[in-house]
C-alpha cells in the first residue's frame, strides 16, 4: 500500500492542477450529497408530514422543497461530470507519458540490452503495464473528494442525534477490517495476473512474428497449445481475482446497509419516545446510506493499488535500465569517404564469453573491405560496432580518427548506414520505406533505387513509388526487399556503407552490378560476404576466425597463405568438383559393368 500511494504521489506531482480541480469537483458532489440529505429531512418536516396531517402542504414549502432538491441534484451532477472528466484526463495523460518515456528509453538503450529482453514483454510494459500503473487515478479524485462528504455526513449525524451516531458508527470498524482482509487476499493474485499479461503478450508476439516458420513446419497446433496454456493461466488468475471481488464486494455493500437497519431500529424507539423527529430520523438514515459510497470509493482505489504497483515497477525497471549510449560533442566530416579504425576491440554479449577478442584493422577512405569468416566468427557483431549500435567492452572504434563514443548524438547515423542481414520493411509505400519520413526529392529516391538495381521492378509496380509493400514487405520477393533496404541506406549518401550479407537473396549478376556501382560512390564500403565473386570485388579482405583476425590482405594473397580462408571460400567449388568427379567415377563403373555384360 505504501508503494501504491507513492505511485499516486508521482501522478499528483505531475498533474497538480488537474488533480486539484478534480478533487474540488468531487468535494462539491460530496457537500451537495450531504445537503441533499438535509433537504430531504426539511421537505419531510415542512411539506410531507403537513400534507398527511392537514390534507395539504403550503405552496411556499412545496416550492422551497422542490428548489432545494433540484438545486442540490444539479450541483451534484456538475460535480460528478467535473470529477469524471478531469480524472480521465489525468489518467490518460499519465498513461501517455509513461508510454512515451518507455518507448524513448527503448530507443536509447543499446542492442545489447534488447538482446536480453523479449519483444513481447517490452510491448506489454509499454501497453498494459503503463495502463495498470495509473489505474487508481480514475477513482482517486472521487475517493479524496468524498472524504469531505464522509466527514460532513459524520458531523451532521452527530449534531442531529449522538445516540444514533454511536449506533451507526459501530459498523465502521467492521468495514475497515473487511477492507484490510480484502486487500491482503487480492494483492498477490492481482500481481500474478498482471505478470501473466506480459507472458501472454510475449508468446503471442513470438508466434505471430514467426508465422512463416510455424506454418512451414506445420506447428500451428503446437503453437496454439503453447499460447492456450499461458492464456489459461491468465484466465484462471483473472477468475481468482473475480472470485475474491465477488465474495467481498457484496459484504462491503451489505455492512453499511446493516448499519442503516440498526439506525432505523434504534431510531424507531427514539421516535416513539420523541427524542428525535421524523425528519431527523429520515435525515440520519439517508446519511448512513450515503456513507457506504465514500467507503466503497476508497475501496476502489485500494483494489487498484496491487496492479498499479506491479505496472509501475515494470515500467520503472525499463526507465532505470543502465547501458544507454553516452554521447560526446565531436562532429564527423560531412563529405568524403570515411577512414575506419578498430583498435584492440573486444566485445561479448556475455562478458564471460567474448565474441570478438582484440580485433584491430584499418580501412582507407573509399576502399571496399570484405569481412569473411565461418559462421559465428563475429562478422555481424563487428558491423554493429562499426555502426555504433553497440559499444566495445574494450578497445576503440574510430571514424576519421574520432572515437565513436565521443561523437554527438545523431552524428554516426548521419555518416554511417548499415544494411543488416534481416531486411525489415514497413507497411508503407516504396517511397516511405526508402525515405523513412525524410523530405527527399523523388529524383534522389530514384537515383538510390537505380544504384541498388531496384528501379526496374519499382517502375513496374502498379503505383510506382506510391505502391504499398505490405507488412514487412510481404508483397515483394526477398531480393526485392533487400534492394529496397539498400536503397534506403544509399539515399542518405553515407560516408561509410556497411552491408551485412545484404545481397544474399539477389542473384550474382545483380549483386555484381550493385557492388560495381558502389565502388563509384564517394563512400567506404564494408561488406560481409560469402560468395567468391563478391569477395573478389573487394579491395581487401579481413578474415575472422573464432573472434580474432586470422589474416588481412588482398583476396589473392589470402588464397595463397591462409589455409582456413582458402578452405572456406573455395568450399563450394571443391564440393562441385568432388561431386563431378564422383559422377564421372559412377559413369565409368557403369560403363565397365555394361561392357563386361556384353562380352559375357
Amino acid at each position: 500500500m505504501r508503494q501504491g500511494f507513492r505511485v499516486i504521489g508521482h501522478a499528483i506531482k505531475a498533474e497538480p492542477g488537474i488533480f486539484t480541480a478534480a478533487v474540488l469537483a468531487s468535494a462539491v458532489y460530496g457537500v451537495m450529497t450531504v445537503l441533499a440529505a438535509w433537504a430531504l429531512g426539511w421537505a419531510t418536516e415542512h411539506a410531507v408530514l403537513p400534507a398527511f396531517k392537514d390534507g395539504g402542504a403550503p405552496s411556499g414549502a412545496l416550492a422551497t422543497a422542490a428548489l432545494l432538491i433540484v438545486g442540490t441534484a444539479l450541483f451534484k451532477a456538475l460535480g460528478i461530470m467535473g470529477r469524471r472528466i478531469l480524472a480521465g484526463i489525468m489518467q490518460f495523460r499519465m498513461q501517455a507519458r509513461s508510454r512515451r518515456a518507455a518507448t524513448r528509453q527503448y530507443l536509447r538503450l543499446p542492442l545489447s540490452w534488447h538482446h536480453r529482453h523479449p519483444t513481447g514483454q517490452l510491448l506489454s510494459i509499454a501497453n498494459s503495464d503503463a495502463e495498470a500503473a495509473w489505474g487508481p487515478l480514475a477513482p482517486l479524485p472521487m475517493a479524496v473528494g468524498v472524504i469531505v462528504m464522509l466527514f460532513a455526513a459524520a458531523v451532521a449525524i452527530v449534531i442531529t442525534d449522538p445516540m444514533l451516531a454511536i449506533v451507526g458508527f459501530l459498523i465502521f470498524p467492521a468495514i475497515a477490517l473487511l477492507n484490510l482482509v480484502y486487500q491482503r487476499r487480492l494483492a498477490p493474485i492481482a500481481t500474478r495476473a498482471q505478470e501473466l499479461r506480459a507472458s501472454v503478450s510475449e508468446v503471442a508476439h513470438e508466434s505471430f512474428d514467426g508465422a512463416l516458420v510455424v506454418k512451414t513446419l506445420g506447428r500451428e497446433d503446437a503453437e496454439a497449445a503453447r499460447f492456450q496454456a499461458r492464456a489459461d493461466e491468465l484466465r484462471d488468475a483473472n477468475i481468482a481475482v473475480g472470485r475474491i471481488r465477488g465474495l467481498f464486494d457484496p459484504l462491503l455493500e451489505a455492512l453499511p446497509t446493516l448499519g442503516v437497519l440498526a439506525v432505523l431500529l434504534v431510531g424507531s424507539y427514539r421516535l416513539a419516545s420523541q427524542d428525535v423527529t421524523s425528519g431527523e430520523l429520515i435525515q440520519v438514515s439517508y446519511l448512513f446510506t450515503l456513507l457506504a459510497f465514500p467507503i466503497r470509493a476508497l475501496g476502489w482505489v485500494l483494489a487498484e493499488l496491487p496492479r498499479s504497483v506491479v505496472g509501475w515497477t515494470r515500467v520503472q525497471e525499463v526507465l532505470d535500465a543502465t547501458g544507454s549510449m553516452e554521447y560526446g560533442t565531436a562532429a564527423l566530416p560531412a563529405d568524403a569517404p570515411a577512414r575506419i579504425e578498430a583498435r584492440a576491440v573486444t566485445y561479448g554479449y556475455d562478458p564471460e564469453a567474448p565474441v570478438l577478442r582484440g580485433v584491430s584493422f584499418e580501412a582507407a577512405p573509399g576502399r571496399t573491405v570484405a569481412l569473411v569468416g565461418p559462421t559465428g566468427s563475429g562478422k555481424s557483431t563487428l558491423t554493429q560496432l562499426l555502426a555504433r549500435l553497440i559499444d566495445p567492452d574494450q578497445g576503440v572504434v574510430a571514424v576519421d580518427g574520432v572515437d565513436l563514443r565521443e561523437v554527438a548524438r545523431g552524428g554516426v547515423p548521419a555518416s554511417v548506414s548499415l544494411v543488416p542481414q534481416q531486411t525489415f520493411l514497413f507497411d508503407d509505400s516504396v517511397r516511405g520505406n526508402v525515405t523513412i519520413g525524410a523530405d527527399l526529392p523523388d529524383e534522389r529516391v530514384w537515383a538510390a533505387l537505380r544504384l541498388a538495381q531496384a528501379d526496374g521492378f519499382v517502375s513496374a509496380l502498379p503505383e510506382g513509388l506510391d505502391t504499398r509493400v505490405g507488412e514487412r514487405g510481404a508483397t515483394l520477393s526477398g531480393g526485392q526487399r533487400q534492394r529496397l533496404a539498400l536503397a534506403r541506406a544509399l539515399v542518405r549518401e553515407p560516408r561509410l556503407l556497411i552491408l551485412d550479407d545484404a545481397t544474399s537473396s539477389v542473384d550474382p549478376q545483380v549483386e555484381k552490378r550493385i557492388l560495381v556501382g558502389l565502388r563509384e560512390q564517394a563512400s567506404t564500403v564494408i561488406v560481409v560476404a560469402y560468395r567468391m565473386a563478391t569477395i573478389a570485388l573487394a579491395d581487401e579482405v579481413v578474415y575472422l576466425e573464432q573472434g580474432v583476425i586470422a589474416d588481412h590482405g588482398a583476396h589473392e594473397q589470402l588464397l595463397v597463405r591462409c589455409a582456413g580462408y582458402r578452405d572456406l571460400v573455395t568450399a563450394y567449388e571443391r564440393e562441385e568438383a568432388e561431386r563431378a568427379a564422383a559422377e564421372l567415377v559412377d559413369e565409368a563403373e557403369l560403363a565397365g559393368e555394361f561392357e563386361g555384360e556384353v562380352v559375357a
